[in-house]
């Protein structure tokens, strides 16, 4: 019927495709985005029995319990999460900013400005945490670790979000925790999700919420350069689109020790910080997988 022609679309087509989805979307106001976002988030739930087992059982398992106020408001959050980010990404950078509707502990910046410190920004998957470095970037300059997403139709998208003002991005190779190195020595400022599975060879195997979860290393390791300041942030979505509350805080105990007691006091700290929202974090994200195959860039590099 179609003479041995294939309905797959090409790669390219596929990448137009989806550049033609996200600017379309970014034209949409951010409260209608979260409103199709709540909805894209209780699709996708009922659609995928494994990623539904995933989110409640990791919920589950760090709450010691199953709240379905808490359930139900993780599995909408998750899908306003993925539809915010053409808007993030394709709007203005001034108007992106300006969603920041408020700052909280913003004095542990000003502190290590004072002290001429390079500043490691720790953000886990809370909130809208494509927000925090973009804020920041306002300010001063970031550079963030960047991995490519799986599906490389978003890269060139992703870039274009966060490669603009005064941030920009290093590989998730060992050319960029060179680069992350010789930004903090500048004194200047790194982000980085520290709760992202890596790849063998990258990481410890350390609690998080009382279950082994394979941890990088790289955010420890950076933790050492001299003089640096470790701040942890998140942004918490506010309902009906009205903006982001923009939260920093310090270390509540000491980072210090071997390289894998200062990964376990990270995850604890990041622990802290899901659970003052923990509707808004990414529980359907496969945490305890084991590590992937990659390139041991951040056990090869010399950050003292």
């Amino acid at each position: 019927m179609f003479s041995g022609q294939t309905l797959r679309s090409s790669p390219q087509e596929f990448t137009v495709f989806v550049d033609t989805l996200f600017r379309l979307l970014a034209r949409l106001p951010l409260a209608w985005l979260h409103r199709l976002g709540g909805w894209a988030g209780w699709l996708a739930y009922t659609a995928s029995p494994s990623y539904r087992r995933r989110l409640r059982h990791n919920l589950q398992s760090a709450l010691g319990r199953l709240d379905p106020t808490i359930l139900h408001t993780a599995v909408a959050e998750s899908g306003r999460q993925a539809l915010e980010l053409p808007w993030l990404w394709l709007r203005p950078a001034e108007e992106v900013v300006a969603s920041v509707v408020r700052v909280e502990g913003w004095e542990w910046v000003e502190a290590a400005q004072r002290e001429s410190a390079g500043i490691l920004f720790i953000t886990p998957h809370l909130g809208c945490f494509e927000i925090t470095a973009q804020y920041f970037a306002s300010h001063a300059p970031v550079t963030v670790l960047y991995r490519p997403p799986r599906n490389r139709a978003l890269e060139p998208l992703m870039q274009a979000g966060r490669v603009r003002g005064r941030m920009q991005t290093a590989p998730a190779d060992l050319s960029g925790v060179r680069k992350l190195v010789k930004t903090l020595r500048s004194k200047e400022a790194v982000g980085m999700l520290p709760d992202q599975v890596p790849g063998a060879g990258e990481g410890v195997w350390a609690d998080f919420f009382g279950r082994p979860a394979w941890t990088m290393t790289l955010a420890a390791r950076l933790s050492e350069v001299k003089g640096v300041h470790v701040i942890y942030c998140w942004a918490e979505r506010l309902p009906r689109g009205q903006g982001y509350v923009f939260r920093l805080s310090g270390p509540t105990e000491p980072l210090e020790g071997s390289l894998e007691q200062r990964v376990a006091i990270m995850n604890r700290e990041v622990e802290r910080l899901i659970l003052q929202c923990p509707g808004q974090y990414i529980w359907g994200y496969n945490r305890y997988k084991k590590p992937r195959s990659a390139r041991a860039a951040a056990d090869e590099a010399e950050v003292s």
